[in-house]
């Protein structure tokens, strides 16, 4: 059997994507659990007015999973342990200066890719510097250096799918209609080739002698390519640009020879399980607006009941990787590995609607939470095109009320700031009901078009490889979670902690 600790020990790693969610939790439980490991080297990306190292230190050491293992093994074992590189993996060279890393050859044997952008609709250009061109550098750092490339995608490069996505599907050469392995009707050069010429023009369209592509047209130019993004991924059959770019930095990878290299593919990355504490999440995670939007009284859902939500959390996320990179640097890895949960304990779309109507009617009781409003008594699942029309219904009686309050202060009559407050709170209203159908929207393909069932086998096969004590260390056991008490305690105690009040005051839809 592997044992874990040992392979680490024996390799350096070089870890992208450290200040992320997945990487922030990995870093944390490789250090607390394998202590031992040679050395990490961690590529940050300077900002602005932040150096590297002074991001690293703020957002990754200081934040809630590093914060009490940095206390533990001590500021001088962190310094010891961790080499900071400022650098941009979408560069060449990853943006190091060539020479930089001289003692990085023969001694980084792992190269991990937690980079990336994961926007639904980001302007294309965005989404391949951080999807793509990440994928081409960190291979020829690898191919430079000797070492082997594991890289974190998403299950979600399947596209539209129904039943059973199986981790076997080749990867060069596809997409989510292809017809079997004669069909050669995408090649990912020939894609990412005129993908970028109709970037290039786009850009050039928007260069003028009084405006530059940095001057004011940054937005419009920045609407024309993810307007391109939306383009490209709906003419093959992806559901958004996130998972095209994800698909196309797969296919780069696939065809290199000479990089020894494995994907891993998460489903929907959620709160902790269990480490660093049960519910710890960060930012708006993918999951987040569907909990703060039910908290916010939300009613009527488009959405499928027997879809489920594939839902992983990021601790088991994390400790799969782990493994999946140790059989990787010992030579027993797998092309693919698929991080779901659903193929052996699916939590379908309709008794998770029903658990978060119940979980907002707490909250409206008596005592929940002043801005929680009164609900009705349960959800509804409805159509997708239902839900169109109910928003504009819905978008009608605001404008009619708008219209009227706006008679009411042409004709003079008294009580003119309550008119202009109840004109204000109508247009907030409107804008919230806007912004709410806009983000049910973008979820559709996973709450009602698609019924994904991720293949998740090799996962465990590769489980079954590694040493009792490693299993421990780093448990996959989706089959025992109790869905109905991780979304209560975990995702929606998480979200109400970590992510800022402020914005869950915004998710309030109720009219």
């Amino acid at each position: 059997m592997i044992d874990v600790g040992s392979t680490f020990e024996k390799n350096e790693i070089l870890l992208t994507g450290g200040n992320g969610f997945v990487g922030k939790v990995l870093l944390a439980l490789l250090l607390d659990r394998y202590p031992q490991c040679k050395h990490l080297h961690v590529l940050i990306r300077p900002r602005e007015n932040l150096s590297a190292e002074e991001r690293f230190a703020r957002e990754v050491l200081a934040s809630p999973p590093l914060a009490q293992i940095v206390e533990r093994l001590g500021p001088e074992f962190i310094q010891r342990k961790i080499t900071v590189w400022s650098g941009d993996v979408s560069r060449p060279n990853c943006g190091i200066d060539a020479g930089e890393h001289p003692g990085w050859a023969g001694n980084v044997g792992l190269i991990l890719n937690c980079a990336g952008l994961v926007e639904f609709f980001p302007p294309v250009d965005q989404s391949l510097r951080a999807n793509v061109d990440s994928v081409e550098q960190l291979t020829d750092l690898a191919r430079e250096i000797g070492a082997r490339l594991l890289h974190v995608s998403t299950c979600y490069v399947a596209g539209k799918a129904d039943g059973l996505v199986e981790e076997t599907e080749p990867i060069t050469g596809y997409y989510p209609g292809r017809q079997g392995a004669g069909d050669e009707s995408f090649d990912h050069r020939r894609e990412l080739a005129r993908l970028r010429r109709r970037v290039e023009q786009i850009r050039d369209s928007f260069v003028s002698p009084e405006t530059d592509s940095a001057g004011s047209n940054s937005r419009q130019l920045d609407d024309k390519l993810a307007d391109l993004g939306r383009e490209c991924s709906a003419r093959w059959g992806w559901v958004n640009t996130y998972t095209y770019a994800k698909s196309l930095g797969e296919q780069v990878l696939a065809e290199q020879q000479d990089v020894p290299w494995t994907i891993v593919r998460p489903a929907i990355v959620e709160s902790s399980l269990r480490f660093p504490f049960p519910g710890w999440i960060e930012g708006g995670r993918t999951a987040a607006p569907l909990v703060l939007m039910a908290l916010g009284g939300l009613r009527d859902w488009p959405a499928r009941p027997d879809i489920a939500l594939e839902v992983v959390p990021v601790d088991l996320v994390a400790g799969a990787i782990l493994v999946a990179a140790a059989l990787l640097l010992e030579g027993r890895h797998q092309p693919v590995y698929q991080l779901g949960a659903a193929d052996v304990n699916p939590f379908e779309m309709a008794p998770l609607i029903e658990l978060l109507a119940k979980e907002a009617r707490k909250e409206s009781s008596p005592g929940g939470g002043s801005w929680v409003p009164r609900l009705p008594a349960g959800p509804r699942l409805i159509s997708a095109a239902e839900a169109e029309r109910r928003q504009a219904k819905l978008q009608r009686r605001i404008q009619r009320a708008g219209a009227w309050l706006g008679s009411l202060q042409r004709a003079g009559l008294p009580g003119g700031a309550m008119f202009r407050s109840l004109a204000s709170t109508l247009r907030t209203k409107g804008l919230q009901a806007k912004f709410r159908a806009q983000v049910l929207d973008q979820y559709l393909p996973f709450m009602l078009e698609n019924r994904y069932i991720f293949e998740a086998n090799r996962i465990r096969e590769a489980y079954r490889l590694i040493t009792p004590a490693d299993r421990q260390k780093l448990p996959w056991e989706p089959e025992k979670i109790d869905w109905a008490e991780y979304w209560t305690r975990n995702q929606i105690g998480g979200i109400k902690k970590w992510i800022q009040p402020e914005a869950v005051k915004g998710w309030s839809f109720k009219i």
